[in-house]
């Protein structure tokens, strides 16, 4: 450990080697935190998923109510008339 130029060497090799460890903490973190994320996510869609089968569970497959409009229809609210009999 005489040599100058091998002292620096080993400093300039383990301030590396230490940003190297933090790089690599960083990215661990990183993914844990993405993962909590998409797992938190995924219930919260899930919970969405039961609210919306209910919800659409109680009508037939042409209307909708929706509070604010009243009941809406497929065909944009035309009701479908039978058609009448010619004499």
């Amino acid at each position: 450990m005489n040599d100058p130029s091998a002292y620096w060497l080993n400093v300039t090799n383990a301030v590396l080697g230490l940003v190297v460890l933090i790089c690599c903490v960083a990215v661990t973190v990183g993914i844990a935190l993405e993962l909590a994320a998409n797992r938190k996510k995924r219930r919260g869609l899930a919970a969405l998923d039961r609210e919306v089968s209910q919800m659409v569970g109680a009508f037939d497959s042409h209307t909708f109510n929706v509070p604010s409009l009243g009941l809406t229809m497929a065909d944009g609210g035309e009701p479908v008339r039978k058609k009448e009999e010619t004499r």
